[in-house]
This record gives structure tokens, C-alpha cells and sequence, in this order.
């Protein structure tokens, strides 16, 4: 904010009638005035901080250029201006010494009244740009400091130019992160790696570490200019606590699904049972040693299919700890055998085309709910007496070898409105029957394994029907250890 308050002009002359002289030309120009005799006084007065110092070089008790030093070496008085005045000492060498000792002008007897007002102004104009400087400096350090991600100005030669307290409590029993140290070795000594400050493209530079049992997550962007990089920015971000949110809530979202998944199953393993019910008791009735061998023979067979359904929704929750090669058409055949006959309830076929693909390395668990939610979206989107068509094909994307998989309904297609918000967390057009979180936490898992999942939609009349397509490389990285954080 301005301040409005008329300028207090400090003068610093043991001669009454040049102070008289300058104190009506300053106050002419609206200028307050307060005086001092002596080197002593002046140093006493210069501490209620006026706006500007007028200081004669010859005074009773100490030379003005002294008297100029010991202000400017006093932090307390250090941004006043001074303005150094003499009739007697008004050669080169005498304003070089003035301006040497800290003074920020210099003017000689005769003074003439526009050039003493016109210096004036353009001393306290200059005051004001430096209080304005060091007010932004401090705000600025001030948010700096406030921010709770560690940052770090790395400069051209590849030192520490600034870092903010967060980044220092970061690197507390690491390293040693004052200004001036190779931030190299600063990285080293934190992340066990300096690979960050090392990355030669133009692009961010993103990756997480495990630095005591907690994930770190470093970003690094060049700072340029005029086209020229001038040095870079660290950022350092805590993120074990989102990602263990993150994790909480897939968790969750797993359960949901498993819950699901229960009605699923328990459609799937109802004929079984039946059946082994059935063959049990004429088996328990026959009086032929022959029929009895038959109808067990049979029942055996059923308690093998009930088997193979309880393995199947066992590994659809089970997951390994890291990526592991799979057949991803094999993960796709079982999700739609689980969720076969609860899609016969709706009067919908779930119709699987497989053709060979290469082994893919991720998580079967992952991969299979993110499968299942799918087919279940689509089986439960597709109009009575329709077909879910599911479709699984080698495929290149990128430049990346991989598989496709392909789920489409003929349905009412997706509003637009919808569209925009279908991956947010918690979103659902199901109300109380949905979580809202299924797309959110499929979209995670494909990303997590490095891979792409799209939609195509249409609403209308006769053309409806929405078409999810997830693509998975063959080359997925193992992040499992910064990707399971309670694992």
C-alpha cells in the first residue's frame, strides 16, 4: 500500500544558515524537515528512519564521508538514501570517495533549487523501487518457505541457488542443503541418484523414490531465457500419503466389485450344484454297482466345475506382487465366463472373439477387475436381447506391440454431459447403486501398466451403443514396489 505522508528530509549541517536555505527550498516542495548539527546526532536521528539524509561532508566532529560509511554499514539505517553536500571538497576525487562510501548522490555549494528538488525525487524514487524490492523478496521467500513440496533453484553450474525449508527438512540426515552445494550430490545423497538433474530433454522430469519408507516423488523443469537454460527447478513432493489413499480406495473399489462378482458367481455354481445334489441322492438310491459308479462319475464332474468357478473368482481378486507374464485373452475368456450367466438374468449374451496375442507382464488381479467392470458396464447398458461383443487382438500402438481389447454394447450410448465426467472419482449416474469410482480405478490400473483405455459413444436413434477399447504393450515396467505401498 502508498504511502501518502509527506517525506521527512533528514539535514545534516553544522552551518544554521545552510540549513535554513535548504529546509525552505524542501519544504516549498512539501518536503518535512528535521535537523542535526554533528556527526552524532545525526547517526541518533538516522535511526528514526527519515525518508532521506542531506549530509554535509565538513562537520565538527567527524568527516561526512565516515559519518556516510558507519550509516550505510548499519542495517538498522543501511536503505536511507544520502545525499552528500560540500562547498569545500568539490573535486572528482572527493565525489568518487563520497559515492565509494555508500553515498547515492553528490552535490556542491552553489546548490541551485531545481537540481536539489529534481535530486531529491530521484533519490526517494529510488528508495521506493528498493523497499518495494525488499518487500517482494520477503513475500516471495515467505511463500517459498510455505509451500509444503521441497523446492530447489539449481543454477547453470549446477549448484543450489535457493531451497525453501521444505526441501531442507527433506534432505535433514541426508544431506546438506544450504546454497552454494552441488545439487548433484545433494540429489545423490537424498534419492540415491542424481539421474533427475541428468535428464536431457526440454520435457518434465518425473519419477518416484522410496527415501525411509516414504515415496518421493521428484519433478525437474528447466528454467529459460531467451531460449537459453539458465539453470533448473527441484520439486520434492510426500506423496506416501496419497498413494496410500490411492491404494485405500482401489481396496475399496475391489471389495465392491468382489461383492459383485459374489452374485455373479453364485448364478454360476447354482446348476452345479444342483445337479451334484441330484446325482447324489440317485446315487445314494441305485441298487446297481454300475449306476452308483456312473452318477458318481458324474457328480465328480461337477465338483471339478465348481472347482474351476472358485479358482477363477479366487485369482479374480488375487494378485501377485510383481508384473508376471499372462495371457491377457486368457484373463478376458474368464471374466466373461464369471460374468455369463448373471448376463443371461438380463436376457444379454456376452460373446468372446479371442485370437492369439503376445504374453503381456502385469498384474492378473488388476487386469481382471478392470475387465470386469467393463463387461459388467456393458452387460448391464445392453438393451434385453442384445449381444456384448468382446473382442481380444495382437495390436500396435505408439510404436508399441501389445493387445487390444475391445468391449462393445449396443445401449443408449453416453450423454455428453456424462462424458466429461465418467473417469472422476465418485462420479456415478447409478445413485446408491454405484461407488463411482470403477472407470476412476480402471483408468489407474491401465495407466499403471503403461497402457491406454478410450471409448467411442453414440446416442443415436438406431446407431446407439458405446464401444471401450483398452490397449496393454507388451513392455510394461515392474512398479509394483512404489504401486502397492502396503504390499
Amino acid at each position: 500500500m502508498a504511502d501518502n505522508r509527506p517525506h521527512n528530509i533528514l539535514i545534516v549541517d553544522d552551518r544554521e544558515q545552510n540549513r535554513y536555505i535548504l529546509a525552505r527550498v524542501l519544504r516549498q516542495a512539501g518536503y518535512q524537515c528535521d535537523y542535526a548539527s554533528s556527526g552524532r546526532e545525526a547517526i541518533e536521528k538516522a535511526h528514526s528512519s527519515p525518508s532521506l539524509i542531506i549530509l554535509d561532508v565538513h562537520l565538527p566532529d567527524a568527516s561526512g564521508f565516515d559519518i556516510c560509511r558507519r550509516l550505510k554499514d548499519d542495517a538498522t539505517t543501511s536503505h536511507i538514501p544520502v545525499l552528500q553536500i560540500s562547498a569545500s571538497f568539490i573535486s572528482a576525487e572527493d565525489r568518487a570517495k563520497s559515492l565509494e562510501a555508500g553515498a547515492d548522490g553528490y552535490l556542491t555549494h552553489p546548490i541551485d533549487s531545481v537540481v536539489l528538488i529534481a535530486t531529491v525525487r530521484s533519490l526517494l524514487r529510488l528508495r521506493a523501487a528498493e523497499a518495494l524490492a525488499r518487500e517482494s523478496a520477503v513475500q516471495w521467500q515467505s511463500t517459498f518457505d510455505a509451500l509444503s513440496e521441497g523446492l530447489a533453484l539449481v543454477n547453470s553450474k549446477g549448484e543450489l541457488a535457493r531451497v525453501n525449508a521444505a526441501f531442507v527438512q527433506l534432505c535433514n540426515n541426508h544431506a546438506t542443503c544450504a546454497a552454494g552445494e552441488n545439487a548433484f550430490n545433494v540429489l545423490r545423497d537424498l534419492l540415491g541418484t542424481d539421474a533427475p538433474l541428468r535428464h536431457p530433454g526440454d520435457e518434465r522430469y518425473r519419477a518416484d523414490y522410496l527415501v525411509d519408507g516414504r515415496t518421493i516423488r521428484a519433478s525437474v523443469d528447466r528454467v529459460d531465457l531467451g531460449g537459453a537454460g539458465i539453470g533448473k527447478i527441484v520439486v520434492l513432493a510426500d506423496i506416501t500419503d496419497g498413494k496410500l489413499a490411492e491404494y485405500a480406495i482401489r481396496t475399496a473399489e475391489k471389495l465392491a466389485a468382489t461383492g459383485k462378482l459374489a452374485h455373479a458367481i453364485a448364478h454360476e455354481i447354482n446348476n452345479p450344484l444342483e445337479a451334484l445334489v441330484n446325482l447324489i441322492y440317485l446315487a445314494s438310491s441305485a441298487r446297481r454297482v454300475e449306476d452308483i459308479h456312473q452318477f458318481l462319475e458324474q457328480a465328480n464332474g461337477e465338483v471339478a466345475r465348481i472347482s474351476r468357478i472358485t479358482k477363477q473368482s479366487l485369482s479374480f481378486h488375487r494378485d501377485t506382487q510383481y508384473a508376471v507374464p499372462l495371457d491377457v485373452g486368457g484373463v478376458v475368456e474368464e471374466v466373461v465366463t464369471l460374468y455369463g450367466k448373471l448376463a443371461e438374468t438380463r436376457n444379454v449374451r456376452l460373446i468372446c472373439d479371442r485370437a492369439p496375442t503376445l504374453s503381456v507382464h502385469g498384474f492378473p488381479g488388476q487386469l481382471s477387475q478392470v475387465f470386469g467392470n467393463l463387461v459388467r458396464n456393458a452387460a448391464e447398458a445392453a438393451p434385453p436381447g442384445t449381444e456384448v461383443n468382446i473382442r481380444v487382438r495382437p495390436s500396435r500402438r505408439g510404436g508399441r506391440d501389445g493387445t487390444l481389447v475391445t468391449i462393445h454394447d449396443s445401449g443408449a450410448g453416453i450423454p455428453k454431459t456424462v462424458q466429461e465426467q465418467m473417469f472422476d472419482p465418485f462420479f456415478t449416474t447409478k445413485e446408491l447403486k454405484g461407488s463411482g469410482l470403477g472407470l476412476w480405478v480402471s483408468k489407474t490400473l491401465i495407466l499403471r501398466h503403461q497402457g491406454t483405455i478410450r471409448f467411442r459413444t453414440s446416442t443415436r436413434d438406431c446407431a446407439s451403443g458405446t464401444t471401450f477399447q483398452v490397449f496393454l504393450p507388451i513392455d510394461v515396467l515392474n512398479q509394483a514396489a512404489l504401486d502397492n505401498p502396503a504390499g
